[in-house]
């Protein structure tokens, strides 16, 4: 199968990914200085009334700022590159122009509420595909914050050094980040819900999670982290369409920000049996 990178010259990937390096230790910088803070925080939906009043989908000021941060950067170092963020209006490109798709704060749930499991993400996308990833992550297999990172296939790299950490062959029983399972199913992983998807891309890339699945992500939520996946010789299985099925992801289509689709990440055995069960329990 061709390469999404493969039309595109090395030296300008090179620059690509260390402009996506830059962002995401940006995000985690200004992430780090606003911990123990207070700062506002607004809601995008609620329901219900009185005391069952349920807030969901948080957005903080440091969301924002950092969004506008970046921003700022990518209209210096190119002003024709198309933009997707969680937070504003879309910067609109040509057919052919990379798009950049930002989470300032994935997991942001967790973030306001103090909970240390958060993430930032950088994707680049180049007719809709994955081809640069960096994750900010706020802890990491070295027990520590960092930046995952990659470009095309590979190598997935954690702070500028190669990555070669994988899970213990000693260990029976694995680790799946899942939102939920369905009844009746039955997987050989224990399953966790850790509010970033990000930090699960992240996670099942550098082997701590052998796999994860996503119900309903948006495409800044796991942009970043699939070119993470596939740098760290995973795949993706995507479910877009139920007369289709499940096939495997290949990219976000010509409207990347209405994308919407299940997706099964994680290595290649690990990732197709967790899409055939849940093809079994649709």
């Amino acid at each position: 199968m061709t390469s999404a990178t493969d039309d595109l010259p090395a030296a300008r990937l090179q620059q690509w990914e260390e402009t996506a390096i830059e962002f995401a230790r940006l995000a985690g910088a200004e992430i780090v200085a606003s911990v123990g803070r207070t700062f506002s925080v607004r809601y995008k939906t609620g329901a219900g009334q009185g005391d069952d009043l349920l807030f969901r989908d948080p957005v903080s000021e440091v969301d924002q700022r950092v969004e506008s941060l970046i921003r700022l950067r990518l209209a210096e170092l190119y002003p024709d590159h198309g933009i997707i963020g969680e937070e504003m209006e879309d910067h609109p490109a040509g057919p052919d122009s990379p798009v950049w798709a930002i989470d300032p704060v994935d997991g942001t749930t967790n973030f306001v509420n103090g909970l240390p499991l958060f993430a930032a993400s950088i994707g680049l996308l180049h007719r809709g595909r994955p081809v640069i990833g960096a994750v900010w992550c706020s802890t990491s297999h070295a027990l520590r914050s960092g930046v995952y990172h990659a470009c095309g296939s590979g190598p997935l790299s954690f702070d500028g050094a190669k990555l070669e950490v994988g899970p213990n062959p000693a260990v029976r029983r694995r680790l799946a980040g899942e939102p939920r399972l369905d009844p009746g199913t039955v997987l050989p992983w224990e399953t966790r819900k850790t509010g970033s998807a990000a930090i699960e891309c992240a996670f099942v890339a550098a082997g701590l999670l052998e796999v994860a699945r996503f119900e309903r992500p948006n495409v800044w939520d796991v942009a970043g982290g699939l070119c993470l996946v596939t740098a760290g010789g995973g795949t993706a299985f995507t479910l877009s369409d139920k007369e289709r099925g499940w096939e495997r992801f290949t990219s976000f289509g010509d409207d990347p920000r209405s994308w919407r689709g299940q997706l099964v990440i994680g290595p290649e055995a690990a990732a197709i049996r967790r899409k055939d069960a849940a093809a079994d329990a649709a």
